[in-house]
């Protein structure tokens, strides 16, 4: 899918077709959209393609009449009722005057900058186009690790009773996410770095604070991807004993049950044998089955007693 878009009078238009100084949007594009948007600006079909490749690494890419930008930025996918996530790589593509995005996939950031929700976002303005993205792609970071921080203490929640790995494989999941983040992050950096020393884009006045505060929010995102996998890291060891001890308590209560009805299934077994019962007390008493009932509870009730004596419940 493609998508045109120019600045004009400070609003942000779609266009029909590409123009001078516009804002060339592709997202999961097919054959023929890279073909045409490689012809229409001039540009290698490959370079394009770089951000399709989900194995692609973050880095910075100058060649004779283009310059490209690639970070990965997070994604979140929906499986099984539970949010999953992970990253993608996205490309910011400079040819000339026009300004090429490539995504496999929407993104909020992309979608922000479509409904015109950035602020002092101009197709024209190319230094200050790449910063506004980085630091959307920052923020998003930002969001979604506040999101698995959110989900790690619902999880917790639920672990304090269960006898079940569900909850851990959530935690998995969720640590799974964090080394994603982290990843890509870090590669991220590496790229802020790479645009703070060289020359890739015209640093202004106006922008040289933007860039400080891209580079400020992904260290933040760093720094809370490692504690909060740290945390997970601590919380899923921590709850395997738990899970573990509370199936201990289990078996403990059905081996306390066993041993109790023990008692009377082996008094009623005795009287229930097809044997010359002469020998067996209270056999010629009318009373007998209310006794033998009687004596079968209190030698229950009393191992009952002498269970709790030796704690066996604790």
């Amino acid at each position: 899918m493609v998508h045109y878009y120019l600045t004009e009078n400070e609003q942000l238009r779609e266009l029909t077709s590409h123009q001078s100084g516009c804002w060339v949007s592709m997202v999961a594009p097919n054959e023929e959209e890279l073909q045409l948007i490689s012809k229409q600006c001039t540009l290698d079909v490959d370079v394009l393609r770089a951000a399709l490749d989900t194995d692609e690494r973050s880095r910075i890419d100058t060649d004779e009449g283009y310059s490209m930008v690639l970070v990965n930025i997070p994604t979140v996918e929906e499986q099984s009722d539970k949010e999953l996530y992970s990253t993608i790589p996205f490309s910011i593509v400079l040819v000339r005057d026009t300004i090429i995005t490539v995504c496999s996939e929407d993104s909020p950031v992309i979608r922000a900058f479509e409904q015109g929700k950035v602020r002092e976002f101009n197709t024209k303005m190319k230094s200050r186009f790449i910063l506004q993205f980085l630091y959307k792609i920052a923020a998003l970071y930002l969001q979604y690790l506040r999101n698995v921080d959110k989900k790690s203490e619902e999880v917790e929640a639920k672990l304090h009773k269960s006898t079940q790995n569900r909850e851990l494989i959530e935690l998995l999941k969720l640590e799974k996410s964090l080394v994603y983040f982290t990843t890509a992050l870090r590669s991220n950096e590496t790229v802020l770095e790479k645009l703070l020393r060289t020359e890739l884009i015209k640093k202004y006045p106006e922008d040289a604070v933007l860039l400080e505060d891209v580079i400020v929010e992904n260290k933040q995102a760093i720094e809370m991807a490692n504690i909060y996998s740290g945390i997970l890291s601590g919380m899923m060891d921590a709850f395997a004993s738990v899970i573990s001890n509370n199936l201990n308590i289990v078996m403990k209560v059905l081996a306390i049950i066993t041993i109790v009805m023990a008692i009377p299934t082996m008094i009623f077994s005795a009287y229930g044998m097809n044997v010359n019962m002469s020998g067996m007390p209270f056999t010629q008493s009318v009373w007998a089955f209310p006794i033998i009932i009687v004596i079968s509870v209190a030698l229950s009730l009393m191992a009952i007693l002498i269970i709790s004596k030796i704690k066996m419940f604790k």
